[in-house]
């Protein structure tokens, strides 16, 4: 659908963003079938192929020949840098819904997760030496990395809950613990974790709720690191890039693996998950765009009971209710990237977790109604709908699931009418 003002589309950002979508549409998405048959049937399911590290690679040198590269840091914001392509993040909002398309396309102009969030947190908060060793070749899109948060044995959901243990030896700190759903683990390629573990005894003060845990930088082949399991969604693993069940036994790293401080965990995993959410909601509309493209197709080129889909039924009212839920979540996006220029974490909060609601409800609203246009094909491995709906259906749980956004946003609208804490 064509629109003739497009809100944050500066004039520095039109070239960019249609060379963008011009790689997305004609470089990333003509490949993606051969891809995931190449995921199928490879030897190791958890490591890329040759013929897809070459095409990989093949693009990702293609977009730096461009300077189509590391649009993620921006140049305003809650994570404000010099270091990337210097633009704000309601310009960098509409090139992510382009790369939403195809989960190719991130990577592509390394801009993808989990690396965009743990290269935020080594620009924001590591020493000189993490910003050698790690962030350096993490931007030249050489080494990959995963964020290590969630447990299998505490409601995770309150991150305050979180046991995995850290314990300071002389000028070590000793790991012990288990983590699951841990992004981007499961790629070969993956050298550096970003690990936030409990350093305080949990206690009776609710003051120090908050205080209890810090964040580490741990390198990715230490000893007493065990892979215990790749997670599955709906069954199905999610090789290369997926997540894994790890243990952790006596695993020792220095004090300066530390970020920031003793304590300060929460203030690192809130500079990280701010942006990081927004980034996922930014995607999804693309992921919903996307999907209603098929949509609209399918209904328009096939007939039933004498009639094109498109005129059965309630379609008409389907594919209007789908447009208009996408621009009401892109509004409420861009809206959100604009608090987040503000560099104004408390003001923007509402906004990121209003958004992190919408945009994977609306993507899944119109990719179950594709499916559905498509038939029994629309479930199967012969159209991208079926993946793209396990993609959008697990972004309600990643970054905070949606009962906490709701909780969050709640909270702030009660406080205009009330003294006491709700």
């Amino acid at each position: 659908m064509s629109d003739n003002m497009c809100l944050g589309v500066t004039e520095r950002l039109k070239p960019i963003l249609a060379e963008v979508r011009d790689m997305v549409q004609n470089d990333i998405l003509p490949i993606e079938k051969q891809w995931h048959h190449e995921t199928e049937t490879a030897a190791d399911r958890w490591a890329h192929t040759p013929w897809q590290l070459e095409t990989l690679e093949t693009l990702k040198s293609k977009a730096k020949s461009k300077g189509l590269w590391n649009f993620w840091l921006t140049k305003t914001g809650l994570t404000a840098s010099d270091k990337g392509f210097g633009l704000t993040t309601v310009e960098y909002a509409h090139l992510a819904e382009q790369m939403g398309w195809c989960h190719l396309a991130p990577e592509v102009f390394n801009c993808s997760a989990p690396d965009t969030g743990n290269m935020e947190v080594f620009e924001k908060y590591g020493t000189e030496e993490h910003k050698e060793r790690w962030l350096k070749p993490m931007l030249e899109g050489k080494v990959r990395s995963a964020y290590l948060m969630t447990e299998p044995d505490v409601a995770s959901s309150d991150a305050t809950n979180l046991e995995f243990s850290a314990v300071k030896d002389g000028d070590e700190w000793v790991l012990n613990g288990e983590k699951y759903w841990s992004s981007g683990a499961g790629d070969p390629r993956c050298e550096v974790y970003i690990l936030m573990a409990r350093t305080e005894d949990k206690g009776d003060d609710r003051s120090r709720r908050h205080k209890q845990h810090s964040m580490f930088v741990v390198p990715a082949d230490l000893p007493g690191i065990s892979k215990l399991r790749a997670m599955t969604i709906f069954g199905q693993d999610d090789a290369p890039h997926g997540h894994l069940h790890m243990k952790f036994e006596n695993v020792r790293i220095p004090a300066d693996a530390l970020l920031i401080g003793e304590g300060r965990g929460f203030e690192v995993s809130q500079g990280r998950l701010g942006p990081g959410r927004i980034h996922h909601c930014m995607r999804a509309i693309g992921q919903a765009e996307r999907a209603l493209e098929l949509l609209c197709k399918r209904s328009t080129s096939r007939e039933a009971f004498g009639r094109p889909l498109a005129k059965l039924g309630a379609n008409y009212d389907i594919i209007a209710d789908c447009r208009i839920g996408i621009e009401q979540a892109r509004l409420l996006c861009l809206k959100a990237a604009s608090m987040m220029d503000t560099g104004d974490h408390r003001a923007a909060a509402p906004y990121i977790s209003m958004i992190k609601v919408a945009a994977p409800n609306i993507a899944l609203k119109v990719i179950d109604e594709a499916m559905q246009m498509h038939g029994g094909v629309g479930i199967s491995q012969d159209t991208p709908l079926a993946g793209m709906f396990i993609q959008m259906r697990t972004l309600r749980y990643a970054d905070g699931p949606d009962a906490v956004h709701r909780m969050q946003v709640a909270r702030k609208e009660l406080r205009g009418y009330t003294n006491q804490k709700v």
